[in-house]
This record gives structure tokens, C-alpha cells and sequence, in this order.
């Protein structure tokens, strides 16, 4: 038998920092890679394709619970009457889903899945109470083994006011892993916490039929009256012979160089998405934040100092973008849908398994009693 030698001191040094080596510069590789891939602008005018995304969108018909958290109670309330205003998205982003080309009817075929809900419109519309809400998603979660088998990382849910998740009384229990979708990320509408995560959900655009107002306006509105030559602040009357109509209003709109959009309870708003399409744009390079605290005639000074140049500029950066704010088909070269799909893609993952299941050998998902995943019975326990 051959001698070896012994392992010197000398080699256990080497050994560590080469294995220390080895993981820093792992790290720094796959960190290259993610901020390269993450900061990626999306380009309006190239079409959206990802053959790694397949999403399954749940029929309202195979959840028992489902159906009532789109229809109400009593299966009164149609996709149309929750389409309108700002809860259109939940219904926009379902339908637009459905006729998708990245849709899949194999669950087993799926890396992400789609729970539909028009929660928020059939909660306004009185269809459902808080209590019964919160009822029915539970019974719904504990229906759904592939959301269980993945701890509801794989996941999507469509929360469209400033309630965000909070529709969902008992979101932080179930959800909390799971890929939220919200226009507004700011929010913890009095809950003390907010229901947005930036590392796994998504801000979309709000849904612009709406005709809502903020009292944060009521320091442009002193403003105008200050300086009637520079800034416009109609008064909205929203009935009567002086009602301000639709068409009027995006006039308005487009005889403005800036479009002042104060941010009320949270950093969005309906207006801000209504810019994007009169001209008047909104956004880093298409936009400048001002604080609120500092409304007045300094704003106006800064305003007015800035080069029709560079005001011809952000506009034009802002017409190339603002079709990522139009809601339509992910066929469309550019879309909100497109671009939403874009963000989902990066969260399309190879493993999805939660601390509740298992794997064996043959990579056959089992849960704690060795029972394979296509054997599971409903309802699964829910954590």
C-alpha cells in the first residue's frame, strides 16, 4: 500500500482559501449576472417571448370557494361592473391571462399559477364581508396542493386599491411567500405593516377609468389662484351643466407642459397613469419628484427655468415608454401585460419546494407522511 503523506498545516491554509476563494468569487459572479439580468430595461418595441414561462390560470369552477371571491355570495356580480374604475386591473390582468400564449392547462406543465379574484369589487359592492372573505380564501388555499407543494411561492394574486393584500384579513399567514401584484406598494391602509414586498412582488399600473380625487390637491388648487398665468386647476365638478368631461379634461391635460400629481394617502395616482398619454410624462428620465412640503412659488421658479430642450426630451423618453402603462395582449410589442410578464418571468424558479414537502431518489415530491404529491387529499393543511 502506497504512503501518503500527511496533511501539513501549510495544506490545510491552502485548502481554506481556496475554498474561500472559490465562494467569493461564486458570489460575486452570480451577483454580476442578477444585476445584470434584473436592470435590463425592458424595450417597448421588441415583443416579449419567454419559452421558460408558463402560467396556469385556475378556472372559477374547480376551487370550491373560488367563484364567490369573483361573483359575490350570491353570484351576482359580472366581470363588468368590477372592470370599471380603479379595480379594473384585478379583472384585466384575469382576462388578458386567459387568452395568453404563455397560459398552460397542465399543472404539472406550470412554473407559476394564477389565483383569480375581484376580492375589492365584490367587497364594494357589498357581495362579501371582510369576515367572509378571509373565510373563503382560506377554503380555497387549503384546496390547492400545488400551492401548498410550494409553500404558495409559484403563486400570483391580483390586490388593486390601497388595501393591497389587507382585502385578505389573514394574508400574512398564507401569502406571505406568494407573488402580489398591487399599483400601490407604499401602503399599510392603518395596519401598521405593509403587504408589498420589493423581493417578490410586482408594481403594475393602475387602472385609468376611474374619476377619483385627493385632498393633497388642495395646495396646487391655493397655488393656482396665487398664479392663474402659470398654473391650471380647474374646478372638477363631477355633475351638473359645469361638469369637467372626459375629453375636456385630457385637453387640459395636453396644454400643459408639466402635470403636477401630488401623492394623497400613497405615492400613486390615477392621474399619474393618465399623464402618459396626453403628452405630459412622468419618472426618472421622464420625470421629476418635488417634495410636497415645499409646494409653492419655488416650485414654479424651478419649473419655469427648465429648457424647452429638456422638456422635448422627457417627453420623448415618456412616448416611447407610456405604452407599458395600456393594458392589452402580451401579442402586443408593448403593453402593461407585457411588461408585467416580464417581471413574472424573473420569478419563474426551478425549485419551488416549501418546508412541508419533501423529495425522494427518483425526485418524487412527498409530504411528511411519504404520501407522493399527485396523492395528496384536499383539503391540505395550511400553515
Amino acid at each position: 500500500m502506497r504512503h501518503h503523506q500527511a496533511c501539513s498545516r501549510a495544506h490545510q491554509v491552502g485548502a481554506l482559501v481556496l475554498v474561500s476563494a472559490t465562494f467569493l468569487l461564486t458570489r460575486l459572479f452570480d451577483r454580476f449576472l442578477l444585476d445584470t439580468y434584473s436592470s435590463a430595461p425592458i424595450n417597448p418595441g421588441r415583443p416579449f417571448s419567454s419559452a421558460d414561462l408558463r402560467i396556469y390560470v385556475y378556472a372559477e369552477d374547480e376551487i370550491q370557494g373560488l367563484r364567490a371571491l369573483l361573483r359575490g355570495r350570491d353570484g351576482t356580480i359580472n366581470a363588468a361592473t368590477c372592470l370599471k374604475g380603479q379595480w379594473g386591473t384585478q379583472v384585466k390582468v384575469h382576462q388578458f391571462l386567459l387568452k395568453s400564449r404563455f397560459r398552460t392547462f397542465n399543472k404539472d406543465h406550470a412554473n407559476l399559477f394564477f389565483v383569480p379574484s375581484y376580492v375589492k369589487c365584490v367587497r364594494m359592492t357589498g357581495a362579501l364581508s371582510d369576515k367572509e372573505i378571509n373565510q373563503t380564501y382560506v377554503k380555497v388555499l387549503s384546496q390547492m396542493p400545488y400551492f401548498r407543494r410550494s409553500g404558495g411561492r409559484d403563486h400570483i394574486f391580483v390586490f388593486p386599491s390601497g388595501a393591497g393584500a389587507h382585502l385578505f384579513r389573514s394574508w400574512a399567514i398564507f401569502l406571505n411567500r406568494s407573488i402580489i401584484l398591487t399599483p400601490e406598494g407604499d401602503r399599510t391602509d392603518k395596519r401598521g405593516t405593509s403587504a408589498f414586498n420589493t423581493w417578490k412582488d410586482i408594481i403594475i399600473p393602475g387602472n385609468v377609468d376611474d374619476s377619483m380625487g385627493k385632498a393633497g390637491r388642495l395646495q396646487l388648487v391655493e397655488l393656482a389662484k396665487q398664479y392663474p398665468d402659470k398654473l391650471e386647476s380647474p374646478e372638477l365638478k363631477l355633475s351638473g351643466p359645469n361638469k369637467l368631461g372626459r375629453i375636456e379634461y385630457f385637453k387640459h391635460l395636453r396644454n400643459a407642459k408639466f402635470c403636477l400629481a401630488p401623492r394623497g394617502e400613497s405615492s400613486w395616482t390615477l392621474r399619474f397613469y393618465e399623464s402618459f398619454f396626453v403628452n405630459v410624462i412622468d419618472y426618472s428620465e421622464i420625470s421629476i419628484k418635488w417634495p410636497s412640503s415645499r409646494i409653492g412659488p419655488e416650485l414654479l421658479e424651478y419649473l419655469e427655468s427648465i429648457s424647452d430642450e429638456r422638456i422635448e426630451e422627457m417627453i420623448g423618453h415618456g412616448r416611447e415608454m407610456r405604452c407599458l402603462w395600456v393594458y392589452a395582449a402580451d401579442t402586443e410589442p408593448c403593453s402593461a401585460m407585457s411588461g408585467i410578464l416580464t417581471e413574472l418571468q424573473k420569478k419563474v424558479r426551478r425549485f419551488h419546494q416549501s418546508p412541508e414537502t419533501f423529495w425522494l431518489h427518483n425526485r418524487t415530491i412527498v409530504n411528511r407522511d411519504l404520501i407522493e404529491f399527485h396523492s395528496w387529499k384536499t383539503p391540505v393543511p395550511l400553515p
